[in-house]
C-alpha cells in the first residue's frame, strides 16, 4: 500500500480512539453502582450508542467497529481501551456474582475526561443509558438480536454501520416521513 493509499484509508476510517475512550469510561462512569451493568451489558450500551447516533445523525460517534458474536454485538477495541482506563488508574475490573453467575463488571475510580463530547453527544449517551442500563445481559441482548445490522451480519464479521437504515420500527429511534 502506498503512503497516499495509507494516508486516504486513515482519513476515512471513522473510528475515533480517544473518543471511544471518554464514551466508554463515561457509560462506566454512570453506570458503576448498577449491578446489572456487566461486560455484556456494556458491549451493548457501547453498540447502541453508536448505533443508535448514525441512524439518528448520519455521522459517528465513536466510529468504533462492532463484530457479530454470539452474544449479541461486540466492540473490536474494548480490551485495549479497558486496559489503558485501568493502567491509567480510571477504572478497574472486577469480578462478581451475579444471580448465581459471574459476572465481569468496572467500577469507575475518577471522573471521565469529556472534552471530545459536545452537549449533543452527551445528551444521547443519557437517553441511551435512560433506555437501557436498567436491562440485564438477556434482556438487552434479545433486543440486539432483533437489531437489523447485527441479523444482516456474519458472524464474526463486522457489522456495517449503513444497517441502520434498515430498521424496523422494533429498534429503530429515527422517525423517517411516510412517503
Amino acid at each position: 500500500m502506498s503512503a497516499a493509499s495509507l494516508q486516504l484509508h486513515e482519513k476515512s476510517d471513522p473510528y475515533n480512539p480517544e473518543k471511544f475512550i471518554q464514551v466508554l469510561h463515561y457509560i462506566i462512569h454512570k453506570t458503576s453502582g448498577y449491578s446489572n451493568v456487566g461486560k455484556k451489558v456494556l458491549f451493548k450500551l457501547l453498540y447502541f450508542s453508536d448505533f443508535d447516533f448514525y441512524e439518528l445523525h448520519e455521522t459517528h460517534l465513536t466510529g468504533e467497529r462492532y463484530s457479530k458474536i454470539d452474544h449479541g454485538p461486540a466492540p473490536n477495541h474494548f480490551g485495549e481501551v479497558v486496559k489503558r482506563l485501568e493502567k491509567e488508574g480510571k477504572v478497574k475490573e472486577i469480578h462478581v456474582k451475579y444471580h448465581g453467575k459471574s459476572q465481569i463488571r468496572y467500577i469507575s475510580l475518577d471522573n471521565p475526561d469529556i472534552g471530545l463530547l459536545n452537549g449533543n453527544e452527551l445528551t444521547h449517551l443519557e437517553q441511551t443509558l435512560c433506555k437501557y442500563s436498567t436491562l440485564n445481559g438477556a434482556q438487552i441482548e434479545a433486543i440486539s438480536h432483533e437489531d437489523l445490522p447485527w441479523k444482516a451480519s456474519s458472524e464474526k464479521k463486522e457489522i456495517d454501520y449503513e444497517l441502520v437504515f434498515y430498521r424496523d420500527a422494533r429498534t429503530s429511534v429515527r422517525d423517517y416521513p411516510d412517503d
